[in-house]
């Protein structure tokens, strides 16, 4: 496993490529992470790195971490977390880690919450059609109609579609490109949308899948090649067709003649 790094969504914009078609992305705003602790299999059982990011006021601290925090003589950070490495002796405490982390990495898998909805019904939740509209049905034209059957089983199944909370949940997505990347400012472009609403926490890594696919800019790339290929080969094409009729003419003219000298005599 890799290190990972964690952002805050901005928002979403567009970026031109140079052929002029617009792509989608998501904008995030990448925090530096610092190593706080280092884990080593003789000790711990396991070779482990421990970042922190964010920034957290030490009034908000409990005096557990606050304690923690004093131990490793490091400012307090808000979120905590802990990857498996195969050489932890390539770090060092203190040390922070940015986006460098993906620089030559094309595609990321990111993690953040949905946005809550609140209290939702079935029909929105789980996209039930409700009861009927018309007569018959007093006052319960969007609820989810029957959740259990008799005395036996006597008791609503778990998991059962029913009215509650919907959104909030963390969620994955898988694969996503990353069209650019500002060292400067520590922004990452990916493309498409991510779960979550503005300023939202984001977690991201590096894609635990293999992908094959070519991103939208070397797919623009191919194209231009293609295209310059055929501009290449157009003109020879073009002086092949001219020969061809300047030849095709060329006979034609020394059929006429001796039928023009047959008719003089």
């Amino acid at each position: 496993m890799t290190l990972g790094l964690v952002g805050k969504k901005i928002g979403m914009s567009r970026e031109f490529l140079e052929s002029g078609t617009s792509v989608p992305v998501t904008v995030v705003r990448v925090e530096k992470g610092r190593i706080i602790d280092i884990y080593n299999k003789e000790k711990n059982g396991y070779s482990a790195v421990k970042l922190g990011f964010l920034k957290i006021k030490p009034s908000k601290l409990t005096n557990q971490m606050k304690g923690f925090f004093a131990k490793k003589n490091t400012e307090p950070k808000k979120i905590l977390k802990e990857y498996r490495v195969d050489k932890p002796e390539d770090f060092k405490l203190g040390s922070e880690i940015g986006l460098e982390l993906f620089k030559d990495v094309k595609f990321i898998d990111v993690r953040s919450k949905t946005v809550g909805k609140g209290f939702a019904g079935p029909m929105k939740r789980w996209n039930f059609s409700g009861l009927r509209a018309t007569h018959g049905v007093s006052v319960s034209h969007r609820s989810h109609g029957s959740t259990g059957q008799r005395q036996d089983p006597g008791k609503v199944f778990k998991n059962k579609k029913m009215a509650g909370h919907m959104g909030s949940k963390f969620r994955t997505l898988l694969n996503l490109e990353i069209v650019k990347s500002d060292m400067e400012n520590n922004l990452i472009y990916i493309k498409g949308s991510i779960p979550g609403s503005k300023n939202s926490t984001v977690f991201l890594r590096k894609s635990v899948k293999e992908i094959n696919r070519k991103t939208s800019i070397e797919k623009e790339k191919t194209v231009k090649q293609v295209q310059q290929s055929a501009k290449k080969t157009a003109p020879k094409e073009e002086k092949k067709e001219e020969s061809q009729k300047a030849a095709a003419n060329k006979t034609t003219e020394k059929k006429d003649v001796p039928k023009k000298e047959a008719k003089g005599k």
